[in-house]
């Protein structure tokens, strides 16, 4: 959707499971709160009865890939109306732990036009003013996940995780920052809070011209 004039900033992380996007997001966020910013951060899905429906399938066994997409649409469409416009307008930076462009990554690969899951989404969902996908192979992300005790779930299958992230990788929008995700935390965190820090003026300028 046409973003309205708003003063806030919408940061994406997005990646494969194991990827480093929790620990990222409480990086950045610490920083910008450190410096007397409004910080929303959230999640997709979300906790909200279609999210928990989508986190209860990712361990007794998913969904077939239309209902899964319907569950997370109708997910987002609550998200986006009840925190993400009105975090926005009144001038927060929100981040999220995942948006539609997993629905692009994770359906697509299950056989689903990855395409028009973009398209669909960006009809009542706003596009971010920077999508920050951090890039890991597939192995590389499991042994992460094992590392941390856990064990990959129904979302995390190598071939599944392989095929969401050559989607990832054919994702062309002005906004996303492609990031190694080998890289240590501050690094990735530096500049991601100088790019955040650029947009909140870029943005205060055009509202103070508007």
């Amino acid at each position: 959707m046409k973003r309205p004039l708003d003063p806030g900033v919408l940061v994406v992380f997005e990646g494969i499971d194991g990827v480093g996007k929790s620990t990222q997001i409480g990086a950045v966020a610490g920083a910008l709160r450190g410096l007397g910013i409004e910080v929303v951060a959230s999640k997709e899905p979300t906790d909200g009865p279609f999210g928990k429906r989508l986190r209860a399938s990712a361990t007794t066994g998913r969904l077939d890939p239309a209902a899964e997409l319907e569950l997370f649409v109708a997910d987002r469409r609550e998200h986006v109306a009840n925190l993400i416009l009105p975090s926005l307008a009144r001038g927060a930076v929100v981040i999220l732990d995942r948006y539609y462009f997993s629905n692009a990554a994770y359906q697509g690969a299950r056989g689903l036009s990855w395409e028009s899951i973009l398209a669909a989404n960006e009809e009542f969902a706003p596009e971010p003013d920077l999508l920050v996908w951090l890039d890991l192979p597939p192995e590389r992300s499991l042994e992460r996940i094992r590392t941390r005790g856990d064990v990959a779930n129904e979302f995390e299958r190598a071939h599944l995780l392989e095929a969401s992230r050559a989607i990832f990788g054919s994702i062309r929008k002005p906004y996303l920052r492609r990031m190694d995700a080998t890289q240590s935390v501050g690094s990735i965190r530096d500049v991601v809070v100088d790019e955040v820090m650029r947009l909140r003026a870029a943005r205060d300028g055009n509202a103070t011209r508007g």
